[in-house]
Parts: C-alpha cells; sequence; structure tokens
C-alpha cells in the first residue's frame, strides 16, 4: 500500500520531489525496473526515475532494513552497467519514526568495497518545506511537526485551495493514508472529509480492479445472479491481497468472514484498510 501509494506521489510530482531532493525542478519519467539486467529485489518497492543525464532512486520505508546498504550496492551496480553515462542519486526515505540504528546507516562496506547514499528521516525535516508543494504535502504530517492537528488543518487548508478536483482528491487520500502512520485516523478522516477516498484515482482503482474480477467471474455464472457473485467473489478476493499485503497471512476466522461478507460489508472494509494500522480497526 505505501510503497503505491510513494511510487505514484513521486511519478505524479516529479518536479517536486526532485526539487526537494536534489534542488533543482528537473522533469523525470519513470524508468522501469525491468529495464535493468537480472531479477529486481523487491521491485514493488523500487522507484526509479530519470532524465537525459541522471537517474533518481529512491526507496520508501515505514520500517527499518538490515539488508538496505546492500540492495542500495546491488541497485546502483545494475543501474550503472545499464546507464554508465548517467549520474545515480540514491535515496533512503523512512517514514515513521524509530530509534532504530539501522536509519542512520548510509553506507555498505564489503572488504574493499565502500558505497555511500542519502538517508532521510522524515521526522528530522523541517515542516514548512513540505507545505508549499503539492505533491509534498501528504508527507507533511511525517515531519518534525509540534502541533500535529495545526499542520493537519494547514495542509487540509492548501489542499482545498487546489481547482483541479481530481489532483484534489488524490492528494488528500494520499495524506490521509499516510499521515495515519503517525496520527489518529479518525481525527484525520474529520479534518479531511471521508468521502474523498471514493473521488481519488488511487481509491478508484483498487475499486475498478475489485469491479473487474467481479464481471469476470459474473459471466461465467449467468446473468444477475452470477453478476451479483462474481462482484462479491472479486471484491472478496482483491481485498484479502491487500490485507495480506498489509498485515501479512489471515486466520482462518478472518478468511470466512471475508468469504460470508456482503458487498457493502466489503466496501467498508475496503474503505477502512486504507487508514487502519490494525486488523481490528478495519473489521471494527
Amino acid at each position: 500500500m505505501f510503497d503505491a501509494l510513494c511510487k505514484f506521489l513521486t511519478e505524479s510530482f516529479s518536479e517536486d520531489y526532485a526539487t526537494w531532493l536534489l534542488g533543482k525542478p528537473v522533469k523525470l519519467t519513470e524508468l522501469s525496473p525491468q529495464e535493468l539486467s537480472l531479477e529486481p529485489i523487491r521491485a514493488d518497492a523500487l522507484i526509479l526515475v530519470q532524465s537525459d543525464d541522471m537517474v533518481l532512486h529512491l526507496e520508501f520505508q515505514t520500517e527499518p532494513d538490515d539488508k538496505m546498504g546492500f540492495r542500495m550496492l546491488d541497485y546502483c551496480v545494475r543501474i550503472y552497467r545499464r546507464f554508465p553515462n548517467k549520474t545515480l542519486y540514491q535515496v533512503v526515505i523512512y517514514l515513521k519514526p524509530t530509534r532504530s540504528p539501522l536509519v542512520y546507516q548510509e553506507t555498505f562496506e564489503l572488504r574493499e568495497t565502500r558505497h555511500q547514499y542519502r538517508v532521510i528521516r522524515l521526522w528530522e525535516e523541517p515542516t514548512e518545506a513540505f507545505l508549499s508543494s503539492p505533491g509534498l504535502l501528504p508527507l507533511a504530517l511525517l515531519t518534525q511537526v509540534q502541533e500535529p492537528t495545526v499542520t493537519l488543518r494547514r495542509v487540509a487548508q492548501t489542499l482545498n485551495q487546489l481547482e483541479e478536483p481530481r489532483v484534489k482528491s488524490n492528494l488528500m487520500t494520499a495524506t490521509a493514508i499516510l499521515g495515519g502512520l503517525v496520527m489518529n485516523s479518525e481525527l484525520i478522516r474529520t479534518v479531511l472529509k471521508s468521502d474523498i477516498l471514493r473521488e481519488s484515482a488511487f481509491y478508484q482503482d483498487i475499486l475498478q480492479e475489485g469491479l473487474e474480477e467481479g464481471r469476470e467471474q459474473g459471466l461465467q455464472q449467468g446473468l444477475q445472479q452470477g453478476l451479483q457473485q462474481g462482484l462479491h467473489q472479486g471484491e472478496s478476493s482483491l481485498l484479502r491481497k491487500l490485507l495480506i499485503k498489509r498485515f501479512g497471512e489471515l486466520s482462518e476466522v478472518i478468511d470466512a468472514r471475508l468469504s460470508q461478507a456482503s458487498v457493502a460489508e466489503l466496501e467498508l472494509w475496503a474503505e477502512r484498510i486504507l487508514e487502519a494500522k490494525t486488523l481490528s480497526e478495519v473489521f471494527g
């Protein structure tokens, strides 16, 4: 969930992220991990964007990773093999506060080999720097915030001033999801308005995938009854995938509950998963 969201933000607002990380508004385009030789490591978490003369490699992390240094070296070699004439910038961005010493590691050493990369701990970053660019607004609540509620209201006020409805709803949804890492989800919903989820492209993509799976099932099972059953199976299957990705393997009790739920219940749980921190918050 967080990997997909950060990838969406970086690629949709690449100039905002280039200005923040590189100090200049470079226009960047997506670079697929498949363009690198060998099988990618955790390609779902990898963000690569490029310009004519540089490649920006980003890793957004909610938790420390003891293999991060090796991963950065590994991708450095792969990217150099593919683009030997481009300058590579590698940045690891930690989203959630932690005291783990792993988030302070900026080098990987293996005998005579020493590889260095940049590390950003968002909770140490000044908040003001994230309030002037639309693409960075969803990260503002994760920075060095003194008064979270005040900052949330400032972000909401800025987002409400955006003229493009789709951009506004997407950024509000991103703010709600990321803000849930450090703030009360109910407060976030109150300030940002919960109905924004249904208006955002990110939420609609999740819903559409479930509907498409449901329609395929429905065609096989015939007319209205088959369509209804297919919609249910599609939404149930999609929700199960999201839950496993977010919280790990599910118990038999949860599996049974998903199978027996109504379409309305599945839609309700799909909304909650965007902000919930635990399974109990999803199922209420």
